[in-house]
């Protein structure tokens, strides 16, 4: 199988990127299927910690979120031509594309994540992932995030996806349903019903220590 090399610096390094305007991503995506490498090199600086950030936030392990991010960009390369600027930003076409590739991890590991343990999966990562005071102000630090990750793997992959993309890559409600294909009202519901799971669990855990 083919693999894209993503320069591991440019995964822990490279700021979340500011939506830009749809007309410099049309001359990005023009180049790169022109064959402009540096083009392609731009692309995957540019998106690779947001694609790395949900993967490892949805799955909640590092080798996995590595080798699915290197999915995602393999993906981005064989179908980019279907990439339409009039149907939103290539940030939400991306979120999108990455969104579906991980609810078929899922569906493919659903059998062995049912049976696996959670513990021994977060391996010591730079806390760069910027994370709403709604879902961690209970907490702090480092033992926040590793909590907070494991509340995120309790919660249905439904109302996982949706704090993901609004909590923590802070995406409008709308961008949100045109990457899951549902109604704003639909967003908001998940959003609220996972805000709820994951204050219970947090507060559970701060009840027991």
């Amino acid at each position: 199988m083919a693999t894209v090399a993503i320069n591991e610096s440019l995964v822990w390094a490279q700021p979340i990127p500011v939506r830009g305007h749809l007309d410099a991503e049309l001359q990005l995506v023009e180049r790169c299927l022109a064959g402009d490498a540096p083009a392609w090199e731009e692309l995957i600086k540019t998106h690779s910690r947001r694609v790395y950030a949900i993967c490892y936030r949805f799955t909640g392990n590092d080798g996995e979120a590595q080798d699915l991010s290197q999915e995602v960009f393999l993906r981005i390369f064989r179908s980019l031509r279907s990439f339409r600027a009039g149907e939103g930003s290539l940030g939400v076409w991306l979120t999108r594309l990455t969104r579906n590739l991980l609810i078929d991890h899922y569906r493919r590991t659903k059998s062995d994540r049912a049976t696996e343990s959670i513990e021994g999966q977060l391996p010591m990562l730079e806390e760069k992932t910027a994370m709403s005071a709604r879902t961690d102000g209970l907490l702090a630090g480092r033992e926040a995030s590793e909590l907070l990750q494991h509340a995120l793997q309790k919660l249905s992959p439904e109302l996982r996806e949706t704090v993901i993309l609004r909590d923590l890559e802070e995406l409008e409600y709308k961008e949100i349903a045109d990457i899951l294909g549902v109604p704003e009202g639909t967003v908001k519901s998940r959003l609220n019903r996972g805000r709820a799971e994951l204050g219970r669990l947090l507060r559970r855990h701060k009840a027991a220590v």
